[in-house]
């Protein structure tokens, strides 16, 4: 080769360098390209093929180099569509073939590329800023699954969400072991309880077919109290209603004119000769509850239960026949024999057999018999709203003794505005019993309220779920019900009027009536030899024989509202700039050097 071997490899060198130059180029000008891949160049030697001892150091070509696997920068966006793949793999895409009627026709070849500033177009196409529409696996909206595994063009219509009738709501909740009802009184045993006795005939409003129960004997009992003697000595049967100091009299006489009221019959006091309804105001302790007792009939029920007096204490019983209540004109008097105000005991039992409902007439009783359990909006099957108003009810209490379990009753509103015999509030005809450590013995996981209409508005039959131990009886001295969850499933109709990605790499619709729903899932594909894909306009990418098939499900992660930045780094790219132009000028001072020897051996000729 000699002379002019040396010569056409210098031409070589130069072509090398100058290739190398276009790819530095062209890298430095896409420096601020989204998801774009540096080329890098690589130099081969060309040896010719000659005798061991006359061996050239050969010529040059150059080649590319693939930086497909090198990930560029991942960077926050503030549009929800963009979207970075942290890791392996290439978003899978197409690109219009051509436009009919201004829809576009795709020509059914997968495409690859990093590139995912992706945005809604006017058709409902995720488009990157190259014009590649990205592909995806729709999501089953009933199992939450993607329905298949193929990718297709992702379109998402501007179409509404049907509406989702409410079928189920989680309730969790705290009932306080005492609650503090309007109707409460601490000192009278089971004011704090549903008392069927107090409502309408024929309207019990516990769990329907609870039989009736009979009423039961109540009592209450005042504070202990001495009389007038020296030393003083607890009150006694015998002890006299008025007296002089010294005497076995009460501390605070009665007198003549004063009155004592028992259940709206009222005894007056007299100075002697007492009738029907007067005492005398020296008749003693046990002449007066006898009187209380022939008024309440509390001596005649069976067992019999009459008033007594221990160790300065009076207990009043009221019978089966009404609840009691005694008052006095005479406020020291009366507060000699223990009371305060007015002595009160209310039956147990009584009303009729349990209906479930609370009619209209009922209301405001129920209302303070029970306390508030929460309220949430649930929807019909045409997702119109409906508030669904909760309240719980204790029926019984183990404080009562022996016979006696703490049972509430859950109630849901009907009617707000129920009038006469109109049911206002529906039981849910389920008896929720708990045991001494505050749990439901025996446990209820859930509870149908059938056929449920709240203000003429039908909700089929939800079901209420508690989960385990998702409702307690724990003391709370708030006296309430405590709601930690409730929570239900149902939603209006909505227009869908956005999407974006989330981090489990799916698109995401947001809808006008606040719901979020999976659309589809982004498909990433891998290639087990990435650097071999062919590169194409717009930072994509076509399979090769050497990349291999697409794989799909063994990607990198998505991250949403974010974009890769370019891999170049222009400090680099300037770096081998320099070395490339140091290059190309050595191989022009090589061909230099080669004509100047030409033109020597051209000049010995002459």
């Amino acid at each position: 080769m000699g002379i002019f071997g040396a010569l056409t490899t210098a031409v070589g060198g130069l072509r090398a360098g100058s290739y190398a130059l276009e790819n530095i180029s062209g890298n430095i000008a896409n420096s601020q390209t989204t998801a774009f891949k540096r080329i890098d160049t690589s130099f081969l030697d060309l040896v010719p093929q000659t005798a061991l001892t006359a061996q050239l150091a050969g010529g040059v070509t150059a080649q590319s180099r693939s930086t497909n696997s090198v990930q560029g920068d991942v960077q926050s966006a503030s549009v929800a569509t963009f979207m970075a793949i942290n890791g392996n793999g290439c978003f899978a895409v197409q690109k219009p073939g051509g436009f009919t009627d201004g829809s576009p026709v795709f020509d059914g070849v997968d495409r690859y590329t990093r590139r995912g500033d992706f945005q809604l177009n006017k058709d409902g196409y995720l488009v990157n800023g190259a014009g590649y529409y990205l592909e995806g696996v729709r999501i089953d909206p009933t199992t939450g699954n993607p329905s298949g595994s193929s990718p297709q063009v992702l379109r998402f219509k501007n179409d509404f969400l049907p509406a989702q009738q409410t079928t189920k709501i989680d309730y969790r909740a705290n009932l306080a072991s005492y609650p503090l009802t309007t109707a409460h009184d601490t000192s009278v045993p089971g004011s704090e309880l549903l008392r069927p006795g107090a409502f309408s005939a024929g309207h019990n409003p516990l769990v329907l077919g609870t039989p009736a129960a009979p009423y039961t004997d109540s009592s209450v009992t005042g504070a202990a109290q001495n009389n007038k003697q020296t030393p003083q000595a607890a009150n006694t049967a015998a002890t006299l209603l008025s007296g002089a100091s010294g005497t076995d009299s009460i501390a605070s006489n009665f007198n003549v004119g004063d009155t004592i009221t028992i259940n709206s019959t009222v005894i007056t006091f007299v100075a002697s000769g007492a009738g029907a309804n007067q005492l005398n105001v020296t008749d003693s302790i046990g002449t007066l509850l006898g009187k209380i007792d022939s008024i309440t009939g509390a001596a005649a029920t069976v067992p019999p239960t009459p008033s007594t007096i221990s160790g300065g204490k009076i207990t009043l019983h009221s019978g089966v026949n009404s609840d009691l209540s005694v008052t006095s004109s005479n406020n020291a008097a009366f507060t000699a024999l223990g009371f305060t105000t007015t002595a009160q005991a209310t039956r147990g039992g009584g009303g009729t057999v349990g209906t479930g409902q609370v009619v209209g007439n009922d209301n405001t009783t129920f209302l303070n018999e029970s306390v508030a359990g929460g309220a949430v909006t649930a929807y019909d099957v045409s997702g119109a709203p409906v508030n669904l108003q909760l309240r719980w009810a204790k029926s019984d209490s183990a404080s009562l003794g022996a016979g006696h379990t703490d049972t509430w009753n859950m109630f849901y509103q009907v009617n707000p505005n129920a009038t006469g015999t109109q049911v206002a509030w529906q039981n849910a005809n389920v008896n929720f019993t708990f045991a001494a450590n505050g749990q439901m013995s025996p446990a209820i996981s859930s509870v149908t309220l059938n056929n449920a209409v709240v203000n003429g508005v039908s909700l089929g039959s939800p079901v209420i779920n508690f989960g385990s131990g998702g409702v307690t009886q724990f003391a709370d001295a708030n006296g309430n019900v405590q709601v930690n969850q409730i929570q239900q499933d149902g939603f209006p109709a909505g227009q869908l009027q956005s999407v974006s990605v989330s981090t489990n790499g799916r698109i995401v619709g947001n809808y006008t009536n606040g719901r979020n729903i999976d659309l589809a899932e982004i498909s990433v594909a891998t290639f087990n030899g990435t650097n071999f894909l062919k590169r194409i306009d717009g930072g994509a990418f076509e399979a090769t024989d050497e990349s291999g098939a697409a794989l799909f499900g063994k990607a990198g992660t998505i991250v949403g509202s974010s974009l890769e930045s370019s891999n170049t780094d222009i400090a680099d790219e300037f770096t081998k700039l320099i070395v490339t132009q140091q290059a190309y000028s050595a191989n022009t001072k090589v061909i230099t050097t080669t004509n100047s020897m030409v033109q020597d051996l051209l000049n010995v000729v002459r």
